[in-house]
């Protein structure tokens, strides 16, 4: 009997952990650069960190079933359907998943890819993001940016550095205890005008992004170094000076990168985490 009784409560209890994500993540974001403030920001990323593990650890040894979706997107999307918007473009692509394909039982690779798709997708919605699409080890999102280019960028080079963080300090050490390989991400991010449309006429199609903002940033993730983070010039921009300095330009063999700016016609630079 109790130990029947510790089940019926467990769900509950972790139904709420995105809500807490969320909470703990706007409090970081908005947090003023005090010196008392940067030791709360480290208090709630703890905090981040131990509510991801706990979700981890039900997902291994009681088959805790992630609620992954797109809906969330697709609801942003349906409304745009048509026309051109602007968005910070992000792909997150699992290093190494087609080795792990090849070596580890199916379960666990299962367990593996739904544990990085659904923690990965909690932060990008925790930070006003919107995941686009599952692309078997990847995740595509979109963080809007007509309201203030500015923020968006900042924002989603936040996000980018929470999700990092959250592999290699949350998911990670979980793995490990039960002889699971290590993950690691590589991330992309590109700004600018994207075209909105729907596969098909019925409400229930699928609705999509493309253009050449896409392209680039599939490209950018390409070239990327694990636990990196790359964008491209537009993002680089945007970015607040302080953060700018924690990139390097990325120097490219002549037959190597294609991509132009469309503006300037010169070739398009890409940035790099040092």
């Amino acid at each position: 009997m109790r130990e029947k009784s510790n089940d019926s409560h467990k769900p509950d209890r972790k139904d709420n952990v995105d809500d807490e994500d969320r909470r703990v993540l706007e409090d970081i974001i908005y947090k003023k650069n005090s010196s008392s403030a940067n030791d709360t920001e480290i208090f709630d990323l703890k905090t981040l960190v131990h509510l991801r593990q706990d979700r981890l650890w039900g997902a291994i040894k009681e088959r805790y079933r992630y609620n992954t979706s797109i809906k969330r997107g697709q609801e942003y999307l349906i409304r745009h359907v048509d026309t051109k918007v602007p968005l910070v473009v992000m792909y997150a692509d699992l290093v190494g998943s087609t080795k792990m394909s090849m070596t580890l039982p199916v379960e666990k690779l299962v367990t593996v890819i739904r544990a990085f798709s659904h923690e990965l997708s909690s932060v990008i919605e925790s930070l006003n993001g919107y995941v686009l699409k599952y692309a078997g080890d990847a995740i595509i999102a979109f963080f809007p940016s007509g309201f203030n280019k500015y923020l968006t960028c900042d924002n989603a080079y936040r996000c980018a550095k929470s999700m990092i963080n959250i592999i290699r300090d949350g998911i990670n050490p979980i793995l490990s205890k039960h002889d699971f390989p290590n993950l690691s991400v590589k991330i992309g991010m590109d700004e600018g005008e994207n075209i909105v449309f729907q596969y098909g006429y019925d409400k229930s199609s699928q609705v999509d992004v493309l253009g050449y903002t896409m392209n680039v940033t599939s490209k950018i993730t390409s070239i990327t170094s694990p636990n990196k983070i790359s964008v491209g010039e537009n993002v680089y921009k945007l970015l607040h000076p302080q953060i700018q300095t924690n990139f390097r330009q990325v120097e490219f063999d002549y037959n190597e990168w294609k991509y132009i700016d469309i503006k300037s016609g010169n070739a398009y630079k890409v940035y790099t985490l040092k």
